[in-house]
């Protein structure tokens, strides 16, 4: 969802939630006619067309759209899309690619629903919407082993798990577990608001990450029953706001994005309790900060482990930082401009040679290169014009 006019005290206008929410949806249907514009893809030796891939970007008021991009350039192309889902801000594909999954925030309370990709990124509904149990869904995922989906409800502070069914389609839900506590920030953290929900690399451990409670909570899933079991919890920094955790592909440590106070943290993790010990925090700017208030969104990790990349709402940036130690530790190297606006989601594509971050109040797509051997970032041509951006998926 996007967030409340107090997350961001140099944006409040005063309107509630909801009505922001409209706002952004106004502006969306604004931006359709850019839209359709994309960058030109390159050519290469021998004027042969660069592979093509498909990418999914989740939207405030205009649905799913469903764009092809240049695998090698990433250059990206709009195809069409599903404008009958409410404020989608996250998506998540199924192992293999053939269902993706959406948040759908119609209700009063927030919903989980499945499409069948066809040719050209065509998306047909796959079953109906289930509802996720508690108000403004923000985030999914599917389990590893694709039997299980996963949803946090911001607004409600609670997890959710819901069975997969064999057609693809989401089934009942078999879990919800509700957070409660709050943290020292009386405008963010007045209770909890479980912003992400993710597994391990192994599948073996289900994580929460709450901002309004400042902690990480871990969970087993039930293999048999779907439920979440309550396992462990570890704080973040008090007032520090967790939002979004990635795991080292190899090592056993994860990484925190912390929205409150624009730190990322490094947290050890026990793989035989799923245990997580949190250790040194890092500043996700450069120098004293920016003259602005930061805050830190979507994380992601190389597949080699050697780098991580972080968001950064309000510096408009893209931080790159060497993971070093075997996964212990961090070192900001870099940041560069974000393509946009309020970069609320960034994402590596499938062969780790593009990311690509979702702005959201800038209604674009930054798209860039990656270096394989620095992990340095180059912007690939101008950033895509579409809608209110909640987060952009390569597949």
């Amino acid at each position: 969802m996007p967030p409340p006019p107090s997350e961001h005290p140099a944006r409040s206008s005063g309107l509630g939630r909801r009505s922001f929410i409209g706002l952004l949806g106004a502006a969306a249907i604004g931006a359709q006619a850019p839209a359709a514009r994309a960058l030109e893809p390159s050519s290469r030796e021998g004027g042969e067309a660069a592979a093509s891939r498909q990418a999914f970007l989740g939207t405030y008021g205009n649905g799913i759209i469903s764009c092809a991009y240049d695998a090698s350039t990433g250059a990206l192309t709009r195809q069409g899309g599903f404008p009958g889902v409410t404020n989608p801000s996250f998506l998540a594909a199924a192992p293999g690619g053939k269902a993706l999954y959406s948040l759908d925030n119609g209700g009063r309370q927030g919903a989980v629903r499945a499409f069948t990709i066809g040719t050209g990124g065509a998306l047909t509904a796959l079953g109906p919407a289930r509802s996720s149990g508690g108000a403004n869904v923000t985030h999914l995922s599917v389990h590893p082993g694709g039997r299980y989906l996963l949803s946090a409800n911001y607004g409600a502070g609670s997890v959710a798990a819901h069975v997969i069914n064999g057609d693809g389609s989401v089934g009942a839900r078999t879990g919800l577990v509700q957070h409660t506590g709050s943290g020292p920030d009386p405008s963010r953290q007045e209770g909890p608001h479980a912003h992400q929900i993710i597994t391990d690399p192994k599948g073996a451990y289900v994580f929460a990450v709450d901002l309004g409670t400042d902690k990480v909570y871990t969970y087993r899933l039930d293999a048999g029953s779907g439920a979440l079991r309550p396992v462990s919890e570890v704080r973040s920094v008090p007032g520090a706001g967790p939002r979004h955790m990635v795991f080292h592909p190899t090592a056993s440590y994860a990484y925190v994005a912390n929205e409150l106070n624009s730190t990322v943290t490094v947290y050890s993790y026990n793989p035989a309790t799923g245990a997580l010990t949190r250790g040194d925090s890092r500043p996700t700017v450069p120098g004293s900060g920016p003259a602005v208030r930061n805050y830190p969104s979507e994380v992601a990790v190389s597949a080699d482990g050697r780098f991580l990349y972080l968001s950064n709402r309000g510096h408009e940036s893209v931080a790159r930082f060497a993971v070093t130690e075997g996964g212990a530790a961090l070192r900001l190297m870099d940041t560069v401009p974000s393509g946009g606006s309020w970069p609320r989601h960034l994402s590596l594509s499938p062969t780790g040679t593009l990311l690509f971050t979702a702005n959201q109040y800038g209604n674009t797509v930054g798209v860039f290169t990656v270096n394989r051997d620095s992990g340095a970032l180059t912007a690939s041509g101008p950033p895509f014009a579409t809608s209110s951006l909640g987060c952009v998926l390569p597949v």
